[in-house]
């Protein structure tokens, strides 16, 4: 008998999912607008510059201690990165004084270790409020760390924007997972004057996975962090370098979409998909219509209508307004 029967198949990924169905299609209008990964306008993947010339940057000598620095990397990079990309300008000298910067597995791994450290010493409460609806991952990753979840309200379906009032009824003393810009999976950010709002009694954790993707500013990305340190609060941040750095250009193809929905005869407002930013966008899509959208026009994507700007071209948002326009009409 093996030690592992007991063990108990996980759930099934969504994305991963849409990616498979994605593959076995044959048709050759066919898009994948599930996984958020960055791509140029021919649809392949989109390596920086930066990244390419790390290599040759890299030095090594019989001194360097390489097993350390796999896994901790350089004392100083990750916490001055870190600095720059996070702190206030003005206050640069305190954030280095009482920042503490751990280097983990992307972003994941850093929410993980910052769950189990707030669930292991923050003797305030246990609960985590998380935003309806979030990044499929938190879930999991707090919960398995041993904390209560909780959610507010954050999306609101009938306007495709964000819900401050429920956001505000639901929030209380505790432990509050928030976006720091690009929310994924809705595309939907507070604006300036709501987040100063939010600035409450709590323990904040930051999620900042896509810091210069939302706008193209690395500096307006990091806003609202930068706020809530400059107004006095300890905060959490797991902080993602996976995705940033890039020029993000895909709101020149939600315009497009837009545009060639209009030209489509469509006479629904689709300004909420100008209005989000980042690398998703919620489409407002009923799940009827994506499955449509899928068996029809092979165009795959989650049920609740979520889909990766990533994955729209110039070539392909003509195909992608006229199928949208077919199933919402």
């Amino acid at each position: 008998i093996s030690w592992w029967t007991e063990v108990q198949m996980g759930p099934p990924d969504p994305i991963l999912g849409v990616t498979e169905a994605f593959k076995r299609d044959t048709n050759p209008k066919k898009m994948n607008l599930g996984v958020g990964a960055y791509r140029d306008d021919q649809g392949k993947p989109f390596v920086l510059n930066c990244v390419r010339k790390v290599p040759s940057c890299i030095s090594y000598t019989s001194s360097s201690d390489s097993e350390n620095s796999v896994t901790f990397n350089h004392p100083q990079i990750v916490p001055n990165l870190c600095t720059f990309l996070s702190a206030v300008e003005h206050k640069r000298e305190y954030f280095e004084d009482c920042c503490i910067t751990v280097q983990t597995i992307s972003g994941t791994g850093s929410l993980r270790v910052g769950a189990n450290f707030v669930a292991r010493f923050h003797n305030v409460s246990q609960d985590v409020y998380l935003p309806k609806p979030s990044w499929g991952n938190h879930t999991p990753i707090f919960r398995d760390a041993g904390m209560q979840l909780k959610a507010y309200s954050y999306y609101d379906p009938k306007t495709c924007g964000f819900d401050f009032k429920g956001a505000l009824d639901d929030i209380s003393k505790s432990v509050i997972v928030l976006h720091a810009c690009a929310h994924n999976p809705t595309g939907v950010d507070p604006r300036p004057e709501q987040w100063k709002e939010m600035k409450r009694n709590l323990l904040v954790f930051f999620d900042m996975a896509y810091q210069g993707f939302a706008s193209g500013d690395i500096d307006r990305d990091a806003w609202a962090v930068r706020y809530f340190i400059e107004q006095g609060h300890n905060v959490l941040l797991s902080q993602s370098f996976a995705k940033n750095m890039g020029l993000y250009v895909k709101a020149v193809i939600l315009e497009m979409l837009v545009s060639n929905l209009k030209k489509e005869g469509s006479t629904h407002n689709w300004q909420h998909v100008t209005d989000q930013i980042g690398m998703f966008c919620f489409t407002g899509l009923k799940p009827e219509q994506v499955e449509r959208l899928i068996k029809e026009f092979s165009i795959y994507m989650t049920k609740d209508g979520r889909i990766s700007v990533a994955g729209v071209t110039s070539a392909n948002v003509g195909y992608l307004a006229h199928a949208i326009h077919a199933v919402t009409k």
